[in-house]
């Protein structure tokens, strides 16, 4: 029996459904036995094809791990990490997972966050900081504020005040562990950086 208040995935099998509560910080999704949701019986899904992960109070997002066959979330192709609301549906391979949470569906009621108001160098480190979640690597993390610093050509020190700035104004907890990850998503979710300008960036187009 799932708790009423719990977020988890619902899984459908040939012979019925699984419900998965979402816990920890991270579950893989994939046919081998080493991941948390295990879909031996799909041939159409990689050993290690997605990956779930939660992000504080900004919820629970799905990214694909470079999987054959790819993953869709409500009919569209994953090309980089996207955040997931109550009744989202998946499809890894040939099989569909729905993704439950009561928090989620409450905030639908709520109209998202607009984008703060940002400075062209601001939003150069936005940039920065978010180009290795589409960078194609299995686990990725945001950038550190030396390599953001290598990448725009300026001091380590500049892009701490940057960022120190940007916190304040997604209003990011000082007191959390993941601050330049809540600040990535946060960034992503309220549309301050588009999968498309990174995609760009990367490219080098």
């Amino acid at each position: 029996m799932v708790d009423a208040q719990a977020t988890f995935l619902e899984v459908w099998f040939p012979g019925g459904r699984d419900l998965v509560v979402l816990s920890g910080a991270r579950v893989t999704i994939g046919r081998t036995p080493g991941n948390d949701v295990v879909l031996a019986h799909d041939p159409q899904v990689s050993s290690l094809h997605a990956v779930v992960e939660a992000y504080g109070a900004a919820g629970w997002c799905v990214r694909d791990l470079g999987s054959t066959n790819g993953t869709v979330v409500d009919g569209e192709r994953l090309h980089a990490e996207r955040a997931l609301r109550h009744g989202d549906e998946l499809r890894i391979g040939q099989t569909r997972l729905t993704f439950r949470s009561p928090a989620a569906d409450r905030d639908r009621t709520t109209a998202p966050k607009r984008a703060p108001e940002l400075t062209r160098r601001e939003r150069d480190v936005l940039v920065a900081l978010c180009r290795p979640l589409f960078s194609g690597a299995m686990f990725p993390e945001p950038a550190s504020a030396r390599d953001v610093a290598a990448a725009l050509v300026v001091t380590e020190a500049a892009v701490k005040q940057h960022l120190s700035r940007l916190y304040e104004k997604f209003e990011l907890d000082s007191g959390t562990r993941r601050r330049r990850a809540d600040l990535a998503n946060e960034a992503l979710l309220r549309g301050a950086v588009s999968p498309a300008d990174l995609r760009l960036d990367r490219d080098g187009s």
